[in-house]
């Protein structure tokens, strides 16, 4: 038999890593994800994972590392030697980058650097996948972004990532790496962390159903953004390794709405007007806003064959969904 593929995922704590990490499994792939050292462990979207067949477990290892510790990089790439690298770590929430930039930049720029350095000089010869964003295209007068609309970021966040994203495309120039970027737009799940809006709005929504809560505050409600399910797109980041040649992919759905829209579709669910529910807190705002972002995919579908399957009602109603089961549950 063929030795199995093995891949490194960092952030696999979060959202995109563990739909990654279960997709990985499925394909026969030994699984590694590096975990930051905490007093208590932050692993609950991945628990399932650990706690699965004997087998599954058997090829998924945790290691303790971070990305603001190349002796710790380092030291993992060597011992592990994997043939993908999907680096989704990062300080990724918008507002929070304004208040910690300079962690954010030292986690979200310097640590795609950190990998792709440790790469290069320990000579692994995995195929690496940057998770990019959309919000690198920030105030953008394009209808719809593609690969090739001109980056205008609005965040401390925002601008990691185009640090990160060039830095990558600059590694596969200068080293013949087979490094590529999936510029992702937003994309949401159950499993999405509680302090983003999407997740904020479908647990307020549970909340308000049950009784436990009256009112949910929210900022602008006009920003209007292209909305996904995580599970589709960590499809097409292992799609990106999976071609001949390393190119760089906008993943999306084409379609656009609005904060309002979710909240309305997310109210409508269970049967409740959100006018009667939601008020605008000034606290909410971001210093810099994005007003409006679009993805035009038809690359990702011409030459990968990938397109979203979730629309954006089924994804509204399957996390307003969720959280009344997991308030069930408590």
């Amino acid at each position: 038999m063929p030795e199995a593929k093995r891949a490194l995922i960092t952030g696999i704590t979060g959202q995109d890593g563990s739909y990654l990490a279960e997709l990985l499994l499925s394909k026969g792939y030994q699984v590694w994800g590096i975990i930051r050292r905490s007093s208590s462990l932050n692993t609950s979207r991945i628990e399932h994972i650990r706690r699965s067949s004997p087998e599954q477990e058997s090829n998924f290892q945790l290691v303790y590392g971070d990305l603001t510790d190349s002796s710790s990089l380092n030291q993992i790439l060597q011992s592990v030697q994997p043939h993908e690298i999907y680096n989704l770590a990062a300080q990724s929430h918008v507002k929070v980058s304004f208040e910690v930039p300079e962690y954010t930049a030292d986690t979200t720029a310097l640590g795609a650097l950190r990998l792709l350095e440790g790469m290069r000089q320990l000579g692994v010869k995995a195929r690496y996948y940057q998770a990019s964003s959309s919000e690198m295209f920030g105030q953008t007068e394009a209808d719809a972004q593609k690969e090739t609309t001109p980056f205008h970021p609005r965040s401390p966040y925002a601008c990691s990532k185009v640090f990160a994203y060039w830095i990558t495309i600059n590694y596969r120039e200068s080293y013949g790496m087979f490094a590529v970027n999936g510029i992702l737009f937003n994309h949401e799940s159950p499993r999405r962390g509680e302090t983003f809006v999407t997740r904020k709005i479908s647990m307020a929504v549970a909340r308000i159903k049950a009784g436990l809560q009256d009112k949910l505050y929210l900022g602008n409600l006009d920003a209007q953004r292209d909305w996904g399910y995580a599970g589709d797109y960590v499809e097409a980041m292992w799609m990106m390794l999976q071609q001949d040649q390393p190119e760089d992919y906008v993943i999306g759905t084409g379609e656009t709405h609005s904060v309002r829209d979710f909240v309305e579709e997310a109210f409508t669910s269970v049967g409740l007007d959100w006018r009667d529910y939601v008020e605008i807190d000034p606290r909410f705002f971001r210093p810099a806003d994005v007003e409006y972002l679009r993805c035009d995919p038809g690359k990702a579908k011409r030459k990968m064959g990938w397109e979203p399957r979730v629309k954006f009602h089924e994804l509204v109603k399957m996390m307003v969904e969720a959280d009344l089961e997991e308030l069930k549950a408590r």
